[in-house]
C-alpha cells in the first residue's frame, strides 16, 4: 500500500501575488453563476412540465444538488486550494488521465458551450433593440471584443467586479420585489394540466432538470481559482456556500415572478421568458428595461467565462510540453492563445448548434466531471484520512451521496431522452483519452497540480 503523505500537497499552496478574498470568492461565483440559464429556462421546462408548482420544484432541487456540490467542494478546495478546478482535483485524486480529459470538457463544455450560449442570448436581446445586425453578428461581437479586452490587459481589479456583480444582484432583487407586487400569485396555485405528482414522476422532470442544473452551474467557479486566495482554507468554504445559497434564493425569487406574470402557455417554448414576463407585468418599457439589464449581466458573465477559462488550460499547457503555447501570455495581459482558442470554439459553436441541443450537452458532461470531483471527496475520506482538511463537508456522507444521486437521476432519464447528446458527450471523453495518450510527456515530469510520487512526511 502506498504510504498516504506522498500524496500530501505542499505547505505554501498560495502565489505570493494571490489577493482574493471571501468578498471577491462569493462575486465570482454569483457572476458566474448569474448568466442566460435563469432568463432562459422556465421557457423551454413550462413547455413539458405543466405544473407551476412542479416548476418551482425543479429550481429548488437544482439550488440543493448545488448546495450538496459546494458543499463537496469547499472541502477539496480547501484540502488541494491550487488552480484548476476539476483538472487538478481528478488528476489528483484518480489518475492524470482523467484531469486532462476534465480539462478538455473545460474548453470544449465547461466554458466555451456556455460562452455562445451566453452570447446567442445577448445577441438576441441585443437585436431587439438595434436591428442592424443579426443577433449571430452581435453575439460574436460579443466574444470577440471580451477575448482582445482580456488578452491584451488583465482586468482592472476585485473592486471593478464586485462593483458590477453587486448592482446585478440589486437590479435582479429589485425585480423580484416588483414582480411579487404586481404579479398574479395565485397562477402558482391554479388548476394546470398536469398534478404536482404526476410532473414529479414523469421521466420528463428529470430531463428538465437538465436546464436547471446548466442554470446553477458556475457553483464551482471557485475551484478554477483556488491557488490565489489570501486565506483558502477560510475563504473558498465561505464563498462556495455563499456564493450559491444566494443564486438559488435569486432563482426560486425570479421563477415565482416568472410564473406569476402570466398564462405558462405564452411562455413555453421561449428563450426570452425574462422579458416576456416584464412586459406583461409592467409594459412594453418594463420589458425594455429587464433586456436591458439582462445584457449587461450577461457580458459580466461572459467576461468571468473569458478570466476563469483559459486558466485552466494555461496550467495543462504548463504540464504538457505538447500544449505549452496556451500558458504563452502577452506583457500586462493574459494567456492570449489560450483566450483565443476559447472564443474560437465558442464562435463555431455559435455557428452550428442549437441551443437546445448545445444546453443538453453541456449540462450532462458538466454534471459527469462535477459528480467524479464529489465522488473523489468519499474516495479521499478513505484513501487519506490523515490529509488536512480545513473544512469538512457539512452533513458527510449523507450531502455528497444526494448530490451523487440526483446527477446519475438527470443524466440516465437525459441519456434515454436524447442519446445522440449523450453519444456526443461519451465521445468527448473517448477524444480526451487519445489526446492524452498523444500528447504527455515520454518522461512523465511530476505535475505541480499532481501529488508528489515519493515524498515522505518530513
Amino acid at each position: 500500500m502506498s504510504d498516504p503523505s506522498a500524496h500530501e500537497p505542499p505547505a505554501d499552496l498560495s502565489p505570493p501575488s494571490a489577493k482574493i478574498g471571501v468578498t471577491t470568492g462569493t462575486s465570482l461565483i454569483i457572476a458566474n453563476m448569474i448568466g442566460v440559464g435563469v432568463f432562459t429556462t422556465t421557457g423551454f421546462m413550462v413547455g413539458v412540465i405543466k405544473s407551476p408548482v412542479a416548476v418551482l420544484m425543479s429550481w429548488f432541487l437544482g439550488g440543493v444538488a448545488a448546495l450538496c456540490g459546494a458543499l463537496s467542494y469547499a472541502e477539496l478546495g480547501a484540502a488541494l486550494p491550487r488552480n484548476g478546478g476539476e483538472y487538478q482535483f481528478l488528476s489528483r485524486i484518480y489518475h492524470p488521465a482523467v484531469g486532462f480529459v476534465s480539462g478538455l470538457a473545460s474548453l470544449v463544455v465547461g466554458f466555451a458551450a456556455p460562452l455562445a450560449l451566453f452570447s446567442m442570448v445577448f445577441g438576441t436581446y441585443l437585436h431587439n433593440f438595434i436591428p442592424v445586425a443579426t443577433p449571430v453578428v452581435w453575439g460574436l461581437a460579443l466574444i470577440v471584443v471580451l477575448a482582445v479586452l482580456h488578452a491584451i490587459h488583465v482586468g482592472t481589479g476585485s473592486r471593478l467586479h464586485n462593483l458590477f456583480t453587486f448592482g446585478k444582484v440589486a437590479l435582479i432583487a429589485a425585480f423580484i420585489v416588483a414582480g411579487v407586487q404586481y404579479g398574479d400569485l395565485s397562477r402558482l396555485s391554479a388548476a394546470s394540466e398536469q398534478t404536482v405528482g404526476q410532473a414529479l414522476r414523469s421521466p420528463m422532470f428529470a430531463v428538465e432538470l437538465v436546464y436547471v442544473s446548466f442554470a446553477y452551474s458556475g457553483w464551482n467557479t471557485a475551484a478554477y481559482m483556488a491557488g490565489e486566495f489570501r486565506e483558502p482554507q477560510r475563504d473558498i468554504p465561505r464563498a462556495v456556500l455563499g456564493g450559491t445559497a444566494i443564486v438559488a434564493l435569486l432563482y426560486l425569487g425570479l421563477n415565482v415572478v416568472f410564473l406569476a406574470s402570466g398564462p405558462m402557455a405564452e411562455m413555453a417554448g421561449k428563450e426570452e421568458v425574462a422579458q416576456i414576463a416584464a412586459t406583461s407585468l409592467f409594459g412594453e418599457r418594463g420589458g425594455r428595461i429587464v433586456a436591458f439589464m439582462i445584457m449587461a449581466g450577461l457580458v459580466s458573465t461572459a467576461s468571468s467565462n473569458i478570466m476563469a477559462g483559459p486558466r485552466v488550460y494555461e496550467a495543462m499547457g504548463l504540464d504538457y510540453p505538447a500544449l505549452k503555447f496556451l500558458s504563452v501570455r502577452l506583457a500586462g495581459g493574459g494567456p492570449v492563445l489560450a483566450i483565443v482558442l476559447q472564443a474560437g470554439l465558442a464562435a463555431a459553436m455559435m455557428l452550428t448548434s442549437s441551443f437546445d441541443g448545445l444546453l443538453k450537452y453541456v449540462s450532462i458532461t458538466l454534471a459527469l466531471f462535477a459528480g467524479a470531483a464529489v465522488l473523489g471527496v468519499l474516495i479521499l475520506r478513505r484513501r487519506e484520512p490523515n490529509l488536512p482538511r480545513p473544512y469538512r463537508t457539512w452533513g458527510y456522507p449523507v450531502t455528497p451521496v444526494l448530490f451523487l444521486a440526483l446527477e446519475i437521476w438527470m443524466i440516465v432519464f437525459t441519456v434515454r431522452d436524447a442519446p445522440l447528446t449523450a453519444a456526443v458527450s461519451a465521445g468527448t471523453v473517448v477524444l480526451g483519452l487519445i489526446l492524452y495518450a498523444l500528447l504527455r510527456p515520454r518522461a512523465q515530469v511530476p505535475s505541480p497540480l499532481s501529488p508528489p510520487r515519493e515524498r515522505g512526511r518530513g
